[in-house]
């Protein structure tokens, strides 16, 4: 099977799989969640399957261009939701997630976001590449999942419900920050030293990149060291989110960036 029609076969079991979990929702048929997340699991396959012919096709890392971060981001936030429902089996993140699942898997399928493979720049030949982009995402897929559960705490109606979404959203950051440590930061200062001859320039997707770590860095400082818990937690996971969100999209397309994708 080509990359394509395995792509196409994630994209279509991602939108059953939040078909599925929107119905157990408002059926409030809890089993159901369990079959969505089971149709997602099958979907995972699929995209893996499909990251794999990429890399081979390709004979680089999966995500080099905004096509190809765009499908890697959305697979790495179904592994880290799964991961998570594992844990706290909460039905009602399931749906919210697989939309932004869908919605990435879109925009990588829209007709405007070029798909060829092309040659890598030689700055981009590099193992530094895979530890660098492939750990930061997956870290960002963390922050997806805790984005989620802080809107839901702030809509929840009791107080058992607020601390269930409390919860994942801590355990999500927990995860996802050290991820985006190091490989935001620590694998890009690296690389960015090896490739450049400096750790750090100043460039708008390292600034933003920063703004991200500092967002998040005082969402666990002020819990772990100060005891903040709840709604003030929950505003900060969410401005953390929207940031790694800018640092994505809009250093891409709005700020002129050695980093952009295209």
């Amino acid at each position: 099977m080509t990359e394509s029609t395995l792509f196409t076969a994630a994209f279509a079991l991602y939108v059953l799989s939040t078909f599925v979990y929107f119905a157990a929702l408002f059926a409030r048929r809890v089993k159901w969640a369990g079959k969505g997340l089971a149709v997602a699991g099958a979907g995972l396959v699929f995209h893996t399957a499909a990251l794999v012919v990429r890399t081979v096709t390709s004979g680089h890392a999966p995500f080099t261009n905004m096509y190809e971060s765009l499908s890697f981001f959305a697979w790495a936030t179904v592994l880290a939701f799964a991961a998570i429902d594992r844990k706290f089996r909460l039905p009602k993140i399931g749906p919210y997630v697989m939309l932004i699942v869908v919605a990435l898997v879109a925009l990588a399928s829209s007709p405007l976001m070029p798909k060829d493979v092309t040659p890598l720049v030689p700055a981009l030949q590099s193992y530094w590449l895979w530890l660098h982009v492939s750990v930061t995402l997956v870290g960002e897929a963390f922050f997806a999942v805790a984005f989620v559960a802080s809107i839901l705490y702030l809509a929840a109606d009791s107080e058992e419900k607020k601390e269930k979404y409390d919860s994942v959203s801590y355990r999500a950051v927990a995860v996802g920050f050290p991820l985006f440590t190091l490989g935001g930061l620590v694998f890009g200062m690296i690389w960015a030293f090896r490739a450049w001859g400096r750790y750090w320039s100043w460039d708008p997707k390292e600034v933003w990149s920063l703004i991200t770590w500092f967002v998040f860095a005082l969402y666990l400082h002020t819990r772990i060291v100060m005891g903040w818990k709840g709604k003030r937690s929950a505003v900060i996971a969410i401005i953390g989110f929207l940031a790694a969100l800018f640092t994505y999209f809009g250093v891409n397309y709005l700020l002129s960036s050695l980093h952009s994708y295209r």
